[in-house]
């Protein structure tokens, strides 16, 4: 079985005390394989056929609340680390982004706004948050016959707000309940499926039924999100792609892997980033790694890849590149994946592989697995009980 693990690290703001991260790898995990039922993430649809206004009200009318209480935290904790300045620049001119957001994301935030009871700003905020903050994590996988599979964990919250008490990061638990198993139809027709956070209107996990798996992690780089977002207010520069919206994009309109990598390649982004893409047929499964406006591919099989020949493994740092010593998730997740062998390759061992320390953290908000032959998405909460690795 081919394997692409994904793993991506969210960092946002330098806030409260800071964790160390100097546990040892022991070994890799067995044992986690089947996930508990109990942990599953609740199923909705979201009807691309109503009016864009009304796509989430079913949703948020249940989930709304909880968005509140994170984007409040969310703004303190902005706010302690930038400072009145930079904050209320973002934050005031937060309605003219909404204003220039393309139809019809544009249209779901205001809906969304008006059914959860948040100012638009914020609700805009929330929905951009990749590009101006980022995060991510992902998992892919295809057997020896060559059938594809695809998993990932996502993480995010990294030093936002450490309760030294509980030993979590405030922003990650307060994202859990948010987590939900998207079901996006078009003329009663299921289109494709997703993870995603409540009123979150991107994608950022998905199956497209023997089309394509998906999956998208983030890119460290100077040129990055920021400075798309400033382009985007200071010189109208509405030619970038929002890259949540994109993924949006490429799973409504493409129809196979082909039409999908090209999308991802050629598209100018506002925020750096890496794809994660499986097909349906043998060796279909790449790491398209993005700048804003030029791309790099690692292909399975390919020798250029930093990762093994029937894996990949991307961390949130380049195939050709060494991940930092204080977050080498890189290193464990090869072991346990060389240890256990292309023969053994399914989805128990992309669960175990992502339920492997410090793959799992306490940053992991939820694990997802995918077959795209079943066009089969699940995702699971997570909780890393102590000892943890921070992130």
């Amino acid at each position: 079985m081919k394997i692409i693990v994904l793993l991506c690290l969210s960092t946002i703001s330098f806030v409260n005390s800071k964790p160390s991260n100097n546990l040892p790898f022991h070994s890799c995990e067995t044992q986690a394989y089947p996930p508990k039922q109990s942990d599953a993430v609740p199923r909705f649809t979201i009807d691309l056929d109503l009016p864009p206004r009304e796509r989430w009200a079913e949703l948020m009318a249940k989930k709304g609340h909880q968005v509140v209480g994170l984007i409040d935290d969310v703004k303190t904790l902005m706010l302690s680390l930038l400072g009145d300045k930079i904050f209320y620049f973002i934050y005031d001119n937060l309605p003219k982004v909404a204003a220039s957001l393309p139809h019809p994301y544009n249209e779901e935030i205001i809906g969304i706004s008006k059914v959860a009871g948040l100012p638009l700003p914020e609700t805009t905020l929330y929905n951009i948050f990749y590009e101006v903050f980022s995060f991510c994590t992902s998992v892919i996988v295809e057997d020896n016959t060559g059938r594809l599979y695809h998993g990932r964990n996502l993480d995010f919250g990294l030093l936002m707000g450490w309760d030294t008490k509980n030993h979590t990061w405030r922003v990650s638990e307060l994202l859990k309940p948010l987590v939900v198993h998207l079901e996006w139809k078009k003329g009663g027709k299921t289109v494709y499926e997703s993870i995603n956070y409540a009123g979150y209107v991107g994608v950022l996990t998905a199956v497209k039924k023997e089309k394509f798996t998906f999956s998208l992690d983030e890119r460290f780089v100077l040129n990055g999100g920021y400075m798309g977002f400033l382009e985007w207010i200071l010189f109208k520069d509405y030619s970038q792609k929002w890259v949540s919206f994109l993924t949006r994009e490429v799973m409504e309109e493409a129809q196979n892997y082909e039409e999908a990598k090209k999308m991802f390649s050629h598209s100018r982004l506002i925020a750096p980033a890496y794809f994660i893409l499986g097909g349906s047929k043998p060796r279909e499964g790449t790491i398209i790694t993005r700048w804003r406006d030029n791309f790099h591919t690692d292909d399975l099989f390919s020798k250029k890849s930093g990762s093994g020949t029937w894996y990949l493994v991307e961390t949130n740092y380049d195939q050709w590149k060494s991940p930092p010593f204080y977050d080498d998730r890189r290193t464990p997740a090869v072991t346990c994946l060389d240890k256990s062998g292309q023969k053994n390759a399914s989805l128990a061992l992309i669960y175990n592989v992502l339920s492997t320390k410090p793959v799992f953290n306490k940053l992991t908000t939820y694990t997802s697995l995918m077959d795209v032959q079943e066009g089969y998405i699940g995702a699971w909460l997570r909780y890393c009980e102590d000892p943890c690795w921070p992130w």
